[in-house]
């Protein structure tokens, strides 16, 4: 009979912990959720009902790699890293720029990317650079390098924040607003499908991209690194760079591989 007890409360203790370490904040057996957008090509967005883009189809060939499942949900972006580190997601994948203001508040892969930044505008909109932008209504996505990018660089353009790329494009298509500032990738995508936007500038900064992941998830980090460097190494982040981004210029970081 003692023995029987032992062995009871020895399983539920062991039901309990696992019951613990499942779901977020883990990256054990269970599938871990994984913020996205549905809206930021080429980067991280829904088509046909799947979520893919450079970042996306990174982190499936990372996860396959470290025997992780995932799950990916849709969010806003100014949403998405408190919810990262209130452990509503175990990752955010969203071509995240690693700022000291978010590492504050997250922690974060070893780079896959560097961010790099555009300006849109209609052709007729008399916008150039960001001496132009004076005066302006310019969209950005809250919160994002864009976002603080345009308060440093063009503090007279009026600053007007969106919770996502769709809604700064429809703005900037109907007039609402001059111009928009987008990560550049996603610039060239938009300009390329809506005719009369033009990115009138690039600007290539040395912000490197990560995945963000709860402060303190030292194993789902190492496992992530790990698989930046396995997909690096065999030749799938130069395949996936090339299928989402092929006019873009491959870091020296990540040229390596087949």
């Amino acid at each position: 009979m003692k023995k029987t007890l032992v062995t009871a409360v020895t399983a539920a203790t062991l039901l309990a912990t696992l019951t613990a370490c499942g779901g977020s904040g883990d990256s054990g057996g269970d599938t871990l959720r994984v913020g996205t957008l549905s809206d930021s090509r080429p980067n991280a967005y829904e088509e046909n009902g799947q979520f893919t883009g450079f970042d996306n189809e990174l982190l499936k060939d990372i996860a396959a790699k470290e025997n992780l499942k995932v799950e990916f949900v849709a969010v806003d972006f100014s949403a998405l890293l408190g919810q990262v580190a209130n452990s509503t997601f175990d990752i955010g994948s969203a071509g995240i720029a690693q700022t000291d203001a978010r590492k504050q508040t997250v922690a974060f892969s070893d780079p896959y990317n560097y961010q790099s930044l555009g300006i849109e505008a209609k052709s007729t909109a008399g916008i150039t650079d960001e001496k132009s932008l004076t005066g302006k209504r310019i969209g950005v996505v809250q919160g994002t390098v864009s976002d603080t990018w345009l308060a440093a660089n063009a503090p007279q353009a009026q600053a007007v924040r969106f919770p996502n790329d769709a809604a700064v494009l429809s703005a900037l298509k109907s007039s609402a607003i001059d111009g928009a500032v987008f990560d550049q990738a996603s610039a060239k995508d938009y300009a390329a499908k809506n005719p009369g936007l033009v990115v009138t500038k690039s600007i290539t900064t040395t912000i490197p991209h990560g995945y963000a992941v709860k402060k303190g998830n030292a194993d789902l980090l190492t496992k992530l690194n790990d698989g930046i460097k396995k997909a690096v190494a065999d030749g799938t982040w130069k395949k996936v760079h090339q299928q989402f981004e092929p006019d873009a210029p491959v870091p020296a970081d990540f040229a390596g591989g087949q």
